[in-house]
C-alpha cells in the first residue's frame, strides 16, 4: 500500500493552526505524509519560534513537511484586521495554492491524494475538485458555532439576523428542541467589534458553506459528549476531538509544532514549587489586546487575590501596546511569561483555575484537564463559548464590568474567591474531564471517527 500524501491548509490564525497541526500529527502517526501549508507570514513565525525545529521534524514528526504561500498582504499590513485578511485570502491565495500543488506534483516526490482545508479556507475544495483531488473540511471551533452557520437561511427567515448577517440582540431562538435557547450575542460573526468586519465575515461564511457541499467529509474538533444536540442537528459533522497533542512532563524542554511564539518552559519548574490547586493560570490567547486601564486592573486584581499566578503576557504585546505594570504590582506572588506550554500547564496539579478568553482550543484544554474557568471572552465565538461554559456546563463564572466598561480589580478578586470556594463547580469539571477523555480511548467515538477517515484516505 502506498503512503498517502495529504495537503493540510489551516486558516492563518494561531487558534486554527494548532488543532490542524495536532490532527496532522495524528495522521502522520498512522502512516500518512503531511504537507502543512501556512501563509509566509505565519510560516516565519512558526519556524522562528522553534529552536529545535530540525530535530522535531527529523524525529517524531518526520512525515510532516512545512511549506508556505503568500497571503497577498504586505509585510506591514495588520493581520489582526480580519476583514482585510479574509478579502486578501479569497482574492489572492487560491491561485497560489494551485500553483503550489502543481509544483509538488512536478517535483515528483509526492502525489497529493487529499486536501484537508479549514472551513474558512473552503475555496480549497474548488481547487481540489479542479485538480481531481479528494477533499475534506475541518471546523476548528465548536459544533454549535458551525450549526449556526448552517442555519443562516432559517435565522434570516425568523428575523434573528438581517440579510447582512447582523443579529437582533433582543431576540432569542432555538436551533432545535434539544438545543438550548440562545440570544443574539451567540451569533458569533456578529460579535467582531466592527460592523464592516462583521459583514465581510458573514459573506465569507456564506461562500464557505457553498464550498462545503463539494465534499462529504466535515470534521470537527469536538466530542460527542460535549455537544450531543449540536452534532445531532448537523449529523454530517464528525467529532474527532479533543485534538490534544500528547505531552510528557518528563520532557520539560520539548517544543511543539505550530506555535507562533516560543513556549517558556521555565514555568513548569515554577509550578512544581507551588501548592496543589493554588495557582491562577491567566491567558487570553493569541488575539486579545487590552488597553492600559484594563491591563492595570488585571495586574492589581491578581495582586489582590493574594494567590500565586501564572500570567501569559504575549511576546508581541508590549512591543505593540507598550503596556506598563502599575507601581503597586510587584508580581512577586506569580510568574509572567511571554507564551506558555498551555496543555502541560493545565495538566499540572498546581493549577486551581483558568482565567481565559474562552477560545475553543483553550476551552477544550481546560475541560480535558478538569480545570474550572473564569471567563473573559474577547470577540466572535468566544462570546458563545463563555455562555456554554457558565450556563450549560456550569463549570465557570463570568466577570461583570463597571460603568467605564472595565472589569475592576475588586471584581477579579471576588470572582476568584467565589469560584475556588465552589466545590460543585470543581466536581462538575472533573466529571466532564472523564467524559471527554473517554473519546480519546480506542473505542471512543472521536477515535473511531478519526480511524474511519484514515481508512478512507488509505483506500
Amino acid at each position: 500500500m502506498s503512503i498517502p500524501t495529504v495537503l493540510v491548509l489551516p486558516c492563518p490564525g494561531q487558534g486554527h493552526v494548532i488543532p490542524m497541526m495536532t490532527f496532522s500529527q495524528k495522521l502522520a502517526e498512522q502512516g500518512c505524509t503531511i504537507i502543512f501549508v501556512n501563509t509566509e507570514f505565519n510560516h516565519k513565525k512558526v519556524v522562528s519560534s522553534m529552536a529545535k525545529q530540525e530535530s522535531i521534524i527529523n524525529g517524531a514528526s518526520s512525515s510532516i513537511k512545512l511549506v508556505s504561500i503568500p497571503d497577498g498582504l504586505e509585510a506591514d499590513n495588520d493581520r489582526r484586521d480580519i476583514g482585510e485578511l479574509f478579502e486578501s485570502i479569497t482574492n489572492y491565495m487560491p491561485a497560489m495554492f494551485e500553483k503550489l500543488i502543481e509544483e509538488i506534483h512536478l517535483n515528483g516526490d509526492h502525489r497529493i491524494i487529499c486536501i484537508v482545508a479549514d472551513v474558512i479556507m473552503g475555496w480549497a475544495m474548488e481547487v481540489a475538485q479542479k485538480r481531481g483531488i479528494r477533499g475534506a473540511l475541518f471546523w476548528t471551533a465548536s459544533a454549535t458555532t458551525f450549526a449556526l452557520v448552517c442555519s443562516i437561511p432559517m435565522l434570516i427567515q425568523n428575523g434573528i439576523i438581517d440579510s447582512e448577517g447582523m443579529a437582533d440582540t433582543k431576540k432569542t431562538f432555538q436551533l432545535s428542541p434539544s438545543m438550548p435557547i440562545m440570544g443574539g450575542d451567540s451569533i458569533w460573526w456578529s460579535s467582531m467589534n466592527d460592523s464592516l468586519t462583521e459583514k465581510i465575515v458573514f459573506n465569507h461564511m456564506l461562500r464557505c458553506m457553498q464550498h462545503a457541499n463539494l465534499t462529504d467529509w466535515w470534521l470537527c474538533n469536538t466530542a460527542y459528549e460535549l455537544e450531543p444536540a449540536s452534532l445531532s442537528f448537523v449529523p454530517k459533522l464528525l467529532p474527532i476531538g479533543p485534538l490534544l497533542r500528547s505531552y510528557d512532563n518528563t520532557c520539560a524542554n520539548a517544543t511543539s509544532l505550530g506555535q507562533f511564539w516560543e513556549e517558556d518552559q521555565s514555568c513548569m519548574s515554577w509550578l512544581d514549587q507551588q501548592p496543589h490547586r493554588s495557582v491562577l493560570y491567566v491567558a487570553f490567547g493569541s488575539f486579545t489586546l487590552f488597553d492600559q486601564n484594563q491591563f492595570t486592573e488585571i495586574a492589581l486584581g491578581l495582586k489582590l487575590t493574594n494567590r500565586p499566578f501564572l500570567w501569559v503576557v504575549r511576546q508581541d504585546y508590549n512591543s505593540k501596546n507598550k503596556m506598563t505594570y502599575p507601581n503597586e504590582f510587584t508580581g512577586h506572588q506569580g510568574k509572567i511569561v511571554g507564551w506558555a506550554p498551555q496543555q502541560k500547564v493545565l495538566n499540572h496539579p498546581a493549577i486551581a483555575c483558568f482565567v481565559s478568553h474562552c477560545g475553543w482550543n483553550s476551552t477544550l484544554e481546560g475541560l480535558s484537564n478538569g480545570v474550572p474557568f473564569l471567563c473573559w471572552p474577547y470577540f466572535a465565538d468566544q462570546i458563545y463559548d463563555k455562555i456554554y461554559i457558565c450556563d450549560e456546563l456550569k463549570v465557570g463564572l463570568g466577570f461583570s464590568t463597571n460603568e467605564n466598561g472595565l472589569v475592576p480589580c475588586g471584581e477579579i478578586k471576588a470572582k476568584v474567591d467565589k469560584l475556588l470556594n465552589d466545590e460543585n463547580i470543581r466536581s462538575r469539571s472533573l466529571v466532564i474531564k472523564e467524559k471527554v477523555f473517554g473519546n480519546l480511548m480506542e473505542d471512543g467515538c472521536s477515535s473511531k471517527n478519526l480511524s474511519r477517515f484514515i481508512k478512507w484516505l488509505k483506500a
